[in-house]
Order: structure tokens, then sequence, then C-alpha cells
């Protein structure tokens, strides 16, 4: 059964950091993309970042772009996403997913593509 669990998360203060981890279950993360994506209350589902299977190469969200790091250390099957400099409008349920990695070694942060998901983390960013 194909799987993904997520740890971390929780309450910091503005300016603080996080570290979010999506351990896969059942696949190999490596041939995989992997996606985190948040969502906050009342809003949409927005991507914030991704890692490409095979390649590593990555993607950020404009917002998110010198705050956070997305990982992957396949000897664990797992992906992290760092969290640094955090602000209130970062709070949200965290996600991540997968979906098989591309031809062209990319990835893109369209939900609508991301198969697998994993539980859902909370992140509140308050003082």
């Amino acid at each position: 059964q194909l799987q993904l669990v997520q740890s971390g998360g929780g309450l910091v203060q503005p300016g603080g950091s996080l570290r979010l981890s999506c351990v896969a279950y059942g696949f190999d993360l490596d041939y995989f993309n992997i996606g985190w994506f948040r969502q906050a209350p009342g809003k949409e589902r927005e991507g914030v970042s991704c890692i490409a299977g095979n390649t590593d190469r990555t993607n950020f969200e404009n917002s998110v772009k010198g705050r956070f790091t997305i990982s992957r250390d396949n000897a664990k099957n797992t992906v992290y996403l760092q969290m640094n400099s955090l602000k209130p409008d970062d709070t949200a349920v965290y996600y991540c997913a997968a979906l098989g990695a591309s031809v062209a070694g990319i990835c893109d942060l369209d939900d609508g593509r991301y198969k697998y998901w994993g539980q859902g983390t909370q992140v509140t960013v308050s003082a």
C-alpha cells in the first residue's frame, strides 16, 4: 500500500523555523516528484515547493523563495521542507504529495496532478 506519512509542524513565533518530514511507504521516493502544499482557513490549497524525481530539481512558490528549502534523503525515503523566517501568513495545514517523475526531470505545483497525499500537519505562526 502506497502511503505518505507526515511529521513536524506545530506552533512557532514569527521569525522562527520548523521542519516538516514526509516519509514514503510502499514506494521509492527517488522516482517520484514530491510536492508540498498548504491550505489556510477560507483559502484554496496552494503549492509551496516541489522536488523532482531523479534530478532533484526544485521549484518554489514566490512568497517562500529564500525562506524555505526542500530536500530528499533517499536512505530514509523521506523528503523535508525546512521553513525559516516564518510569517503569520505561513499559517496553514501543510500536505506532502507524490507524483511519478516526469521525463523532463522537473516538477510543478499543480495539486491536481499529484496522486498520493499525506495526512496533513498544522503549522501555526503566531506571537
